[in-house]
């Protein structure tokens, strides 16, 4: 099993989240790339808890009704997929110059010394993101992921026929999304952040190299279950209010004064989380200053929280388009189903760029 920050491929791109499966093919033609395929599914709550699969069941389940509806992705095998939370750690680590094959040598010493699981309950990876010739070393982003959880998904894959040949790290999956949509500039940082039901994913990239990585435990089944206990309705209406509707409200009816009320409150709790993950960075980083917040997840298209987020930051902040330089056919996928799409499918259309023969 291998973590890796590659950026072209033609593997399905399958997004396992606390609150549904997402999954996109792409196809490279000599014009770039093109959208085949992109389909979703709910799971229901605590389905997946810290990343791990409480109810493998249901997710194979939703993987696959996904896929059957789908010509191409029933015609497809190969998978990337990719893993967040607790159980997942990155570092960066600066270690001398050496090559490739020294450094496969010796990774698993240097991951004892940096990982706080059990080595053998592990999978490790690494890439060498920014060698430091002049001084003789190099950095490293060492990734280790437990095994139990890597295997759990691994298995419902193959329970539904797909084939995972790639595991990548939400944060990663995340970068490559950006990178092919919008590039990285030089002299730029860019703080991309995912915020889905249970994570906030965070990744810091200057000049298209991660400085600085975090999991956070929160996003937008928090804004739900408040809404849920202030209002005592079950979680599937706090849901549809969390997103704009509700229980036989009409399109053109206001949300009730308590719902902008308790989502306001979370997005300034999760802004806040974030700004101190981000004080955190500044304090240790030798660049300067951030250019720009992107955000994506299901829980960017409430659209105070991309507000408060640039309130409390002082940064420009945007929501991304994964699909902005990737070609789709309008008749296939409306623009407005596009723009419905585009806060979920972030990951996933970064994990459909991997290649299908990467290790």
């Amino acid at each position: 099993m291998a973590f890796a920050m590659t950026r072209r491929g033609n593997c399905i791109g399958l997004d396992i989240g606390s609150s549904g499966v997402k999954v996109t093919a792409l196809k490279s033609t000599k014009g770039g790339l093109r959208l085949e395929a992109f389909d979703h599914a709910k799971l229901p709550p605590e389905t997946i808890v810290d990343g791990v699969l409480m109810n493998s069941t249901a997710v194979a389940e939703a993987i696959h009704q996904v896929v059957e509806r789908n010509k191409v992705l029933k015609k497809a095998k190969a998978t990337a997929l990719s893993v967040s939370g607790n159980t997942v750690i990155v570092k960066k680590i600066r270690l001398p110059l050496m090559t490739q094959e020294e450094l496969e040598e010796s990774i698993q010493w240097e991951a004892e010394q940096h990982i706080p699981f059990d080595i053998q309950d592990v999978f490790i990876g690494f890439e060498v993101v920014a060698p430091k010739t002049e001084q003789g070393q190099m950095d490293v982003a060492l990734v280790a992921a437990k095994k139990e959880m890597i295997n759990d998904y691994v298995t419902v894959c193959h329970d539904v026929g797909l084939e995972p040949v790639v595991v990548d790290v939400d944060a990663f999956a995340l970068q490559n999304m950006y990178e092919v949509n919008y590039g990285f500039h030089r002299g730029e940082t860019v703080v991309l952040v995912d915020v889905g039901n249970s994570v906030v994913t965070m990744n810091v990239v200057t000049e298209g190299v991660t400085m600085f990585t975090r999991d956070l435990s929160l996003g937008g089944s928090d804004i739900t279950e408040e809404i849920q206990r202030q209002l005592n309705i079950t979680y599937e209406e706090a849901e549809l209010y969390k997103l704009g509707g509700g229980p036989g409200m009409a399109s053109d009816e206001v949300l009730p004064q308590e719902v902008e009320s308790i989502i306001q409150d979370k997005a300034e709790d999760m802004a806040q989380e974030i700004q101190r993950s981000l004080d955190f960075y500044a304090a240790t980083a030798a660049e300067e200053g951030i250019d720009k917040i992107a955000v994506s997840g299901g829980t960017a298209a409430i659209p105070s929280l991309v507000r408060t987020i640039e309130r409390i930051s002082g940064v420009k902040t945007e929501v991304i388009n994964p699909f902005r330089s990737i070609d789709y056919d309008e008749r296939q996928f409306p623009p407005e189903r596009i723009q419905n799409w585009s806060p979920i499918a972030g990951i996933s259309v970064g994990l459909a760029l991997r290649r299908t023969n990467e290790r």
